[in-house]
C-alpha cells in the first residue's frame, strides 16, 4: 500500500495532465452535444415529414453503431480519403455527434411532455411556430430535461476513455504510457480510476445542485 501511494504521488503529475485534456474534451462535447441535441429534438418534434424522416435516420444510425466506430471512421476513415485531422478533434467530433442524438432524444420527449395546449396558446398571441418554440417551449423543456441529460454529461466524462485509441493523450492514455513505462499497469489503473471516480461524484453533484436551482415546484403537473 506504501508502495502505492509513493508511485501515485510520482505519477500524479501526469494523470492529472491526462485528467485536464478528459475535461476539456468532455466540456466541449457536451456543450455541442447538447446544443445539436437541442435542435434535432425540436426537428423531431415540429418539421415536416421529411426532415423528420432525414433527421430520425440520421438519429438510429448513430445510436446503432459504437462510438468508438464512429471515431475511427471520422480519425481513419476521413483521413483514407484525404481530410487530416487532429487526434482530439477527431475525438471531439465523434463524441460531440454520438451524445447528440441520445440529447436528441432526451429533448424530443421533454417537448413531448408539454401538452399541445401551451404552442395552440402562444399561437393565439400572435408568436410564429418557432417564436412560440423558442420562448415558450424550449424554456420547459429545458428544465424538465435536465435529469435525463444528466445522465449522459456524466457518462460523458467516462466516455472520452475512448478517445486514447486515436493517441489522445487523457486520463487512460497517460495511465497506459506510466504502466508501460514503469511495468505497474495495475497501480497505473487503479489510480486513473479514483481520479474517473472523483470527477464523475463532482460531475453529478454539479448536475444534482442544477436540477435544483432550475425546479419549477408544479411544472410537471401543469404540463
Amino acid at each position: 500500500m506504501i508502495s502505492f501511494f509513493h508511485y501515485a504521488i510520482e505519477i500524479l503529475p501526469d494523470m492529472l495532465s491526462g485528467a485536464w485534456v478528459t475535461i476539456q474534451l468532455a466540456v466541449v462535447c457536451i456543450t455541442v452535444g447538447i446544443l445539436f441535441g437541442m435542435v434535432l429534438g425540436v426537428a423531431r418534434v415540429y418539421s415536416s415529414k421529411y426532415i423528420y424522416w432525414i433527421v430520425t435516420g440520421y438519429v438510429e444510425f448513430l445510436r446503432g453503431t459504437p462510438c468508438l466506430l464512429q471515431l475511427f471512421f471520422i480519425y481513419y476513415g476521413l483521413g483514407d480519403m484525404g481530410l487530416l485531422l487532429k487526434p482530439v478533434i477527431a475525438a471531439g467530433i465523434a463524441l460531440g455527434i454520438n451524445t447528440s442524438v441520445y440529447q436528441a432524444e432526451y429533448f424530443r420527449g421533454a417537448i413531448q411532455s408539454i401538452k399541445p395546449g401551451q404552442m395552440t396558446a402562444a399561437r393565439a398571441m400572435g408568436l410564429s411556430k418557432w417564436k412560440a418554440i423558442r420562448y415558450v417551449i424550449l424554456p420547459q423543456a429545458l428544465r424538465l430535461v435536465i435529469p435525463s441529460s444528466s445522465n449522459e454529461i456524466i457518462y460523458m466524462f467516462k466516455y472520452t476513455s475512448v478517445a486514447f485509441a486515436v493517441g489522445v493523450p487523457e486520463l487512460l492514455a497517460q495511465a497506459e504510457i506510466n504502466g508501460a513505462m514503469n511495468f505497474r499497469y495495475f497501480e497505473s489503473y487503479l489510480l486513473a480510476a479514483i481520479i474517473y471516480i472523483i470527477m464523475v461524484f463532482t460531475v453529478a453533484k454539479i448536475m444534482a445542485i442544477i436540477e435544483k436551482k432550475v425546479y419549477v415546484p408544479g411544472l410537471q403537473l401543469m404540463q
